[in-house]
């Protein structure tokens, strides 16, 4: 494995925080307070393992549009009960520690599975699973089940009133920060570029502001496709156009009006109206959005396989290498390790370090605030509830810094039932983490990826068909508004795609050479076709027929 692709650098350095972090931090916090503090005031603590796993439901979905988010959340608190159901069941029936550690690794490799095919979103398996694979080291008896489900699912209903409850007061707020996000990365791009139409080789600034650009507006589209308001969906589709198009021809945009549409739409105000473009309904109707099937059962988990693999083994051999060092909670190295597994190789190294670092911070952490949370068991919850919000606010940074508030959190979880040694926690933690981290790692490099070739084949195949289904449709006189448009949103898909997937292989190893010039040429070309396009569609100035030909046939 080139040494190159596991870098050092950059690893650890703070990124912006995300423009929504609050909200995350502060519906765990407003989730997870009610039922501890109950079952405080009951002198029932023990049971707060139970509740927290409907509590922690209320993580996720932020980013969804209200309607979807309903189901989502629905979807997540069913999903995070199943996982926690499958696991008091088999700890009800067996002590036996090396069953339990292959089901938490099969259970692992299952939701890292589920979460990656629905594209949950952050923060996807790792909840689920520090979850379930906790329980199955919990002493149960199958009497108990039921009622700890029940505490699992009353909470997770309180989780899910907590994330639709910002609908009340902004109901279209979602949309209109990912249409922002979409129309900010668009004016950084056409701010760092300077003549990407006849430039044959964008230099690496420009081409990554153009991939973060293309798969913010892509995005956007994904998220206003679940928006049932007509009349706000069509208002920010105009936004999103005028995005695309200074995607096309960033010398033709203002960057500092797209800003500050951006700004408008971050506000209460009503969504700025673009008076530049033509107005013409069909390239916002049902009819203009992109002709592409719902993809196979098959062809959705195919590129999943060797993730599902490397998570299994990975938080088996983790589990067991920890139990042969000793260790009473084989669960810790078990998480670590399904912690660990992104999309390819290069991303899983960076992971490995963020989380190593984050967690031995995070035991000194713990070290410092142990005496703190034992003073009282009130104490312990509320130190509880800052790590919580702690985590969430500081994770969009870098994983290591959220990891530091996760680290205590979750040692200082485990002694909600009785007060432990915090020598024996710090040592124990210490060592699932390497353990874990460097079991995990192991196996991922193990288990080869060699497929990445293959689906990046298909991305250019893909956009090479798109590409040239739209250079056809330009030199017909009788195509339609809606069917151009269509088929230049499904080339700016498949251009997110290409790239995502071209990212995604070459952080694998293992595998034949990449066609990293056709990879370039066909983004290229795919770019100077969605702008000849946009000319056509009298989005953009035009210019003369010959230049347009020239375009579209390179």
């Amino acid at each position: 494995m080139p040494g190159s692709r596991l870098p050092l650098a950059g690893v650890l350095s703070l990124g912006r925080p995300s423009d929504i972090w609050f909200k995350p931090a502060l519906s765990a916090v407003v989730s997870v307070a009610p039922p501890n503090l109950i079952l405080l005031a009951l002198g029932r603590l023990d049971l707060a393992m139970y509740t927290m796993a409907g509590s922690l439901c209320a993580l996720y979905a932020h980013n969804r549009p209200y309607a979807a988010r309903a189901r989502v959340l629905a979807g997540v608190v069913l999903g995070m009960t199943g996982g926690l159901a499958v696991a008091l069941l088999a700890a009800s029936l067996t002590t036996d520690p090396a069953v339990l550690v292959a089901v938490g690794a099969l259970l692992a490799a299952a939701q890292k599975s589920v979460c990656d095919m629905t594209r949950l979103g952050p923060p996807a398996n790792v909840v689920l699973t520090f979850i379930s694979s906790a329980a199955l080291f919990a002493p149960q008896t199958p009497a108990q089940i039921p009622g700890h489900l029940g505490l699992a699912l009353a909470a997770g209903a309180w989780a899910w009133l907590i994330g639709m409850a910002p609908g009340l007061v902004r109901p279209h707020g979602p949309e209109r920060r990912s249409t922002a996000n979409a129309l900010h990365a668009a004016a950084a791009f056409a701010a760092a570029a300077e003549a990407p139409e006849t430039s044959r080789t964008p230099r690496p600034a420009e081409a990554r502001a153009r991939a973060s650009a293309a798969a913010a507006v892509h995005a956007a589209w994904q998220t206003l496709s679940a928006v049932r308001d007509v009349r706000t969906r069509r208002a920010l589709e105009r936004l999103l156009v005028r995005a695309e198009v200074a995607l096309a021809a960033p010398a033709d945009t203002d960057p500092e009006r797209l800003r500050a549409w951006a700004g408008t739409l971050r506000t209460t105000g009503p969504v700025p109206y673009p008076d530049d473009l033509p107005d013409d309904d069909e390239l916002l109707g049902p009819e203009a959005r992109p002709a592409v099937g719902q993809p196979s059962l098959r062809h959705r988990l195919g590129p999943l396989a060797p993730i599902a693999l490397r998570t299994a083994l990975g938080c088996a051999l983790a589990g067991y290498a920890s139990l042969a060092l000793g260790v009473g909670r084989p669960y810790w190295a078990l998480v670590t390790a399904a912690s660990l597994y992104q999309a390819n190789i290069t991303l899983t190294w960076n992971r490995a370090v963020q989380r190593v670092v984050g967690n031995l911070v995070g035991v000194l952490a713990f070290a410092a605030l142990a005496p703190l949370a034992h003073l009282h068991p009130a104490a312990l919850v509320l130190v509880c509830l800052g790590l919580n919000f702690g985590a969430e606010a500081l994770i969009s940074r870098n994983y290591w810094l959220g990891s530091v508030c996760v680290t205590p959190m979750a040692l200082l979880i485990t002694e909600f039932a009785r007060y432990q040694d915090s020598g024996r926690l710090i040592t124990e933690r210490l060592v699932d983490t390497l353990v874990g981290a460097a079991v995990g790692f192991v196996a991922a490099v193990a288990v080869t990826n060699r497929r990445a070739g293959d689906r990046l084949e298909r991305a250019l195949s893909a956009v090479e068909a798109a590409r040239d289904h739209t250079g056809h449709l330009l030199t017909r006189p009788d195509i339609t508004p809606a069917t151009l448009e269509s088929a230049r949103r499904a080339l700016a898909a498949a251009l997110v795609e290409l790239s995502a997937t071209a990212d995604a292989a070459s952080g694998e190893w293992w595998q034949r050479g990449l066609p990293e010039e056709r990879v370039v040429a066909a983004e290229q070309s795919g770019h100077r076709t969605l702008a000849a396009t946009a000319r056509h569609q009298g989005l953009l100035p035009d210019r003369d027929a010959t230049t347009r030909a020239e375009d579209v046939r390179r």
